[in-house]
């Protein structure tokens, strides 16, 4: 008797654990390496429009069901609200995360910027920005975070923000935060403690975690444990671990193990990513249709014990990758 019924409905179970992250399309410059090879030469708003909803209409086809944007990314809420007003059969289907706290500054430009985003955690900019990202999505975010929260941001401490982030979770938001840098896991359980009248304030957090930064996992964990919606950025280290960038002794592990298993470098990244059990979403930065479909293949073997304990080898100090990734070009 044949298993493929059996199979399928494994494969569309485990899909709906991977998401779509907008970065890399909402606007033509960002920090992935090799970007420049992805997108078209012409980066106007309508190509990426364009490459966003084909991007998007490819993801749901797939079984993903989890897209993310941010105020940040150019263009990307805009683009992804037109996309759920042009289908309206999927817009009650799918849940979308946004991000406020950094302001898109590159007025559409790829050179010549000497900032292309700047960071704000104030009151002023949380009410102007959920004003904007409402009228772009045509509707509130159903997850709606912090963007990049450090151990300084006042979004862990000013109580005027606090309220009002848990005003927004009164009308049915997940409000939380995304971390960057090599204290995230300090972060994450300050956040954890953060109250506001007496009730958590944060339900969501959006980490860097990848083969090459895995610092924050047991950090992670116990938001999980805590009912929290855990969410993995950059699992392909903002294209480190793409098969052009996984170059040298360090990285000749992962190619080995992609090897063996005869699965592409990108899809191992992510089913490591998918493979811890605090993770509920792992985002896909796909920028093109085969790299999304590459990077969801990362549903179709499971990894054991013994591979994630040979790709954990991988890992850096928390310090030096962080260095490594500022200084990645915008491309």
């Amino acid at each position: 008797m044949s298993t493929e019924p059996v199979i399928e409905r494994s494969a569309a179970a485990a899909i709906t654990r991977f998401g779509l992250g907008t970065a890399a399309v909402g606007r033509p410059g960002y920090i992935t390496l090799g970007r420049d090879l992805d997108l078209p030469t012409d980066r106007s708003v309508d190509a990426l429009r364009a490459r966003t909803h084909a991007l998007l209409d490819a993801a749901w086809a797939a079984g993903v069901r989890y897209f993310d944007t941010a105020r940040s990314y150019g263009r990307a809420e805009e683009f992804v609200g037109a996309w759920l007003a042009e289908r309206p059969e999927v817009a009650g289907a799918v849940v979308v995360g946004s991000k406020w706290g950094y302001t898109y500054t590159a007025d559409w430009q790829t050179s010549g910027v000497p900032v292309h985003e700047v960071k704000k955690h104030a009151v002023e900019v949380f009410d102007r920005q959920i004003r904007e990202t409402r009228t772009a999505l045509g509707r509130n975010p159903d997850v709606y975070l912090v963007h990049s929260v450090t151990p300084d941001s006042p979004a862990l401490t000013d109580p005027t923000l606090l309220a009002r982030l848990a005003a927004l979770a009164a009308e049915g938001v997940r409000v939380g935060l995304s971390t960057s840098g090599p204290a995230q896991a300090q972060v994450v359980r300050a956040a954890l403690e953060v109250t506001a009248a007496g009730r958590p304030v944060f339900a969501a957090v959006q980490s860097t975690w990848n083969l090459l930064e895995p610092s924050a996992g047991p950090a992670l964990a116990e938001a999980h444990s805590a009912g929290w919606l855990v969410v993995v950025k950059e699992a392909m280290a903002n294209g480190r671990l793409a098969a052009r960038n996984a170059l040298g002794p360090a990285l000749s592990t992962l190619r080995t193990e992609s090897a063996t298993l005869g699965v592409p470098e990108d899809a191992l990244a992510l089913a490591a990513a998918a493979a811890q059990p605090w993770a509920d979403i792992v985002l896909s930065g796909a920028a093109t249709l085969d790299q999304l479909s590459s990077n969801l293949r990362a549903t179709e073997f499971p990894l054991t014990p013994d591979t994630l304990a040979t790709l954990a080898v991988l890992a850096e100090p928390a310090e030096a990758y962080w260095q490594v990734r500022a200084e990645l070009p915008w491309e």
